[in-house]
């Protein structure tokens, strides 16, 4: 029940890319920050929609995963940098890993991210997959 709670409650976070802005610095950042890490401004960020559109930073292609991500394994996990300039760690999906490359433009969706407790509670939440 407490994961059924937890998830709930963190839905606004899974099904949009919500970031803040420096108002005072124009950075962008994610995820949502309370004090700009840059010019270390408190109260000067405004809340942000984020595009859900960028494009791989660097990333690592996964074989040996935890047990909770064995069954997808091997797997990619990319830092993507948005359009407005914000960093994100994700899974990249929907892809051959041989065309993976830095520099390719992809795009949010969203995705299971895992089935939890006995009653089979399933979480969903952003991924990134590469343009067509």
């Amino acid at each position: 029940m407490t994961e059924t709670v937890r998830a709930w409650r963190h839905i606004p976070q899974r099904y949009n890319l919500i970031g803040s802005k420096c108002l005072q610095c124009g950075k962008v950042f994610f995820p949502k920050r309370i004090l700009c890490p840059e010019c270390r401004r408190k109260g000067k960020l405004e809340e942000i929609n984020l595009s859900g559109k960028g494009k791989i930073l660097t990333y690592s292609v996964i074989e040996t995963p935890t047990d909770e991500f064995k069954d997808i394994a091997p797997y990619v996990v990319a830092i993507v940098e948005l359009e407005e300039g914000a960093k994100v760690t994700t899974q990249i999906v929907d892809y051959d890993i041989e065309k993976i490359e830095i520099g390719k433009e992809v795009e949010m969706v969203f995705r299971k991210i895992r089935e939890a407790g006995d009653d089979g509670v399933i979480s969903y939440g952003f991924k990134f997959r590469i343009k067509d």
